[in-house]
């Protein structure tokens, strides 16, 4: 899979992208996106809350549950367990994803690290097989080695971007492969909802626990598959650093990130930006994640409506993406972003005032959330990759990653301790609006143009 380097170094530019390896890029998200949208946005939130209510003594289907699970000794709510999950997994991922990353610019051979990264990954998710009965311990621990893994495999494949096109060109490169994602992802989710469509029971609450948890494998296997064109279509470009290193990787590695942090300072408007990043983002992938938990606990709505309404989102998100990239080359991606997380602070409050059982509303604010959700994602990528010093891609986007795809914290803390203290979902959501707020006013701060020559790139024509 990986091509062999030859290490010697000079002067000659690496030849621009060609179509066949960009389009290898886009189909690592169409692989990638059936975790996040089959897996986090749609079955294993329902399913591990479930899965650790029958821990907690409750009855499997019952309305309400006052039983505790004990993870490590620590007494947490069912309902909790999942947030609290996703929190853990992200402050692990905050030491291990910046060293991939350093890892990755120090490496002639990335494909190899997106492959182990993605494998692993896909195969943690397809052992969920095993996740049966009040197995909750399990099922979080595999939630960890898979949601690291997709995080690490992330901070991989986009170091590639910067080598995919200059300044004018990754707008549209980074939105069309999260747009081919969007449409990946809505594809396998389709097939599983024709899936418990045809063989769910609906008086049956093991069927349909069951069926999720089929749901959940059949996207590690979907991941592990497509991951196969990229590491075949992608091109091995190592930097410099990485041609002249020798050495052990691993260690060389650790030592590069050291120095980064310690001269990290000398570009103080692009750590303000990733500030930005991590705070906006954490809103919009907790409300991402949370969605299904949301509209299963609090709306009473059917899995089959929650599912009808992520796929509403994948196909219009696919759309949106392409559309806001599109509005990007008018007014410019900064702009662009600050614009979406206006939309968002309204699709918060319009879902803190859907009512209960009541399938038509969740699914028009699903439709809203479709427009803005690829670009605000795609356009920040890109955006970022302006700001990133040349050769050390892999370490900055390592930072990156910590609130990027599934990987938020602090919004699902908060949604969880709001929760555990009130036992009212709205109440966790409305937590969500400050994330929204403060990241919009820290990203409307940031001299987007003058953090660009800072880093020691080319601004692209329209900002």
């Amino acid at each position: 899979m990986a091509e062999t380097v030859t290490p010697t170094v000079d002067d000659t530019p690496p030849p621009a992208s060609t179509r066949r390896e960009r389009r290898g890029w886009y189909i690592y998200d169409w692989a990638n996106s059936a975790f996040q949208t089959t897996v986090i946005t749609v079955f294993l939130g329902p399913f591990l809350t479930t899965v650790a209510e029958l821990a907690a003594g409750c009855e499997l289907g019952a309305d309400t549950c006052d039983g505790y699970v004990h993870p490590l000794g620590i007494r947490v709510a069912p309902g909790s367990f999942y947030p609290y999950l996703i929190s853990l997994s992200v402050l692990l991922t905050v030491f291990v994803l910046p060293v991939i990353g350093a890892i990755a610019d120090r490496s002639a051979h990335k494909k190899r690290l997106l492959g182990g990264a993605a494998f692993t990954g896909a195969g943690a998710t397809i052992a969920m097989a095993f996740v049966t009965g009040d197995r909750y311990l399990l099922g979080g621990a595999l939630f960890l080695v898979a949601n690291i893994s997709f995080g690490a495999a992330i901070v991989v494949y986009n170091s590639f971007l910067p080598q995919l096109g200059g300044p004018d060109e990754r707008d549209g490169i980074s939105s069309r492969g999260w747009a081919l994602g969007y449409l990946g992802g809505g594809l396998l989710l389709a097939l599983n909802l024709v899936a418990i469509t045809l063989l769910d029971e609906g008086d049956n609450p093991q069927r349909t626990l069951d069926l999720a948890r089929w749901s959940i494998v059949s996207a590690g296997v979907w991941w592990a598959v497509f991951t196969l064109v990229p590491l075949r279509w992608l091109r091995e470009r190592p930097s410099v650093a990485a041609l002249t290193g020798g050495g052990n990787v691993l260690i060389d590695g650790f030592r590069q990130l050291g120095r980064t942090m310690r001269e990290i300072k000398a570009y103080p408007l692009t750590l303000f930006f990733l500030l930005a990043f991590l705070v906006y983002n954490d809103g919009i992938q907790t409300a991402i994640t949370l969605a299904s938990q949301y509209g299963t606990e609090e709306l009473r709505l059917e899995q089959s409506t929650l599912i009808i309404t992520i796929l509403l989102v994948q196909f219009l998100a696919f759309g949106g993406a392409l559309s806001m990239g599109a509005l990007a080359r008018r007014i410019g991606a900064w702009k662009t972003v600050l614009l979406s997380l206006v939309l968002w602070t309204g699709v918060i409050i319009a879902a803190f005032r859907l009512p209960a059982e009541a399938p038509v509303p969740f699914m028009i604010l699903g439709a809203g959330i479709g427009l803005v959700l690829g670009g605000s994602q795609a356009l920040s990528r890109s955006l970022f990759s302006q700001l990133i010093p040349a050769g050390k891609e892999g370490e900055y986007y390592g930072f990156y990653e910590i609130s990027d795809k599934g990987t938020s914290w602090l919004g699902p803390l908060a949604f969880g301790l709001v929760f555990q203290l009130t036992a009212s979902y709205r109440l966790g959501l409305v937590s969500m609006l400050i994330f929204f707020v403060v990241g919009f006013l820290l990203l409307a701060a940031v001299p987007i143009r003058r953090a660009i020559v800072a880093a020691g790139n080319t601004p692209p024509r329209v900002l």
